[in-house]
């Protein structure tokens, strides 16, 4: 059985504002279907990646491509496919709610109209109103029915609900984004840049941590929970020095002891197991936690 085309395929990316390079060989694959996650702190080179997948930035060294297509050759046949919602929104100002849904629609062969007035609903968007006078939130909101109704095969999201109340980001989430990827069940996929890792807990299936525009780490978010573990022990008195060779965080605290293992899960808890413990236990981190402790690594 053949291996399917990457949606997306990064080699070697390459790219540098003056003498401020902003992503540095980076290189990492998205397959179809995937919800993917691009993490890192702001500046790190997150945003940079998409616009040269995008082709709103020329790579000056190594290639991107999308559906294994040349964005930069193939702009309008990759941009079809693909619907994208920046970090930083801009509407024309003249234009009411309305009109701007259906300029936008007037571009793509698909608009799912009921989707379009069920986000219109969930959201309280009125179609009367003028993008001008938009709250930033409201503004988000407009941009990501725009991006859920063509119902394409690519959603790249830039910081997608940074501008949304707890609430409705959380809404969002869990069932917009859910149901998009539902509705053509293995052939949607999104690439999500955030820095509000645990909304995206539940839908990420892999993720790159990017820093200083390289590549940290790249893994499927089942196998990062596997390997990246905390474990506690309790001791009936102080906690004891010893070795913990393989433990990325340590933290004593009177009788309790703390540590983070990065694979070394099982060799960390024998070594515990040897000094006696009242209490032993083990939980996966989190996919926030994962990446704090990468970047701390």
């Amino acid at each position: 059985m053949s291996t399917p085309t990457p949606v997306i395929q990064i080699e070697n990316l390459a790219y540098a504002y003056g003498k401020a390079e902003a992503v540095h060989d980076l290189s990492f694959a998205v397959q179809p279907g995937r919800c993917y996650g691009l993490f890192g702190r702001n500046g790190a080179g997150k945003t940079t990646t998409m616009k040269c997948l995008l082709n709103l930035l020329r790579p000056q060294r190594g290639q991107a491509r999308v559906f294994g297509l040349d964005p930069a050759n193939e702009e309008v046949a990759v941009k079809r496919r693909l619907a994208y919602v920046p970090d930083q929104l801009a509407f024309y100002p003249w234009m009411s709610v309305r009109e701007t849904l259906d300029y936008l629609a007037s571009f793509r062969e698909r608009w799912n109209k009921q989707t379009e007035a069920e986000l219109l609903e969930r959201f309280r968007l009125e179609p009367a109103k003028l993008t001008s006078s938009l709250s930033k939130g409201q503004r988000t909101q407009l941009a990501l029915i725009a991006a859920i109704c063509p119902e394409t095969d690519m959603l790249v999201l830039d910081e997608p609900t940074s501008g949304l109340d707890p609430i409705v980001r959380r809404e969002f989430i869990e069932t917009v984004i859910g149901a998009y990827q539902e509705g053509n069940l293995g052939n949607r996929t999104i690439l999500v840049s955030t820095h509000l890792i645990a909304e995206f807990e539940g839908l990420i299936d892999e993720f790159t941590i990017i820093d200083q525009g390289r590549n940290v780490m790249t893994l499927e978010a089942d196998k990062a929970r596997e390997r990246f573990q905390k474990i506690r022990a309790r001791f009936a008195g102080a906690a004891p020095e010893m070795e913990l060779p393989g433990a990325l965080r340590v933290r004593r605290e009177g009788r309790e002891l703390e540590l983070v293992a990065n694979g070394a899960g099982a060799a960390l808890v024998e070594r515990l197991k040897q000094h006696g413990p009242e209490e032993l236990s083990t939980e996966a981190l989190t996919l926030e936690e994962i990446f704090v402790a990468a970047l701390k690594s």
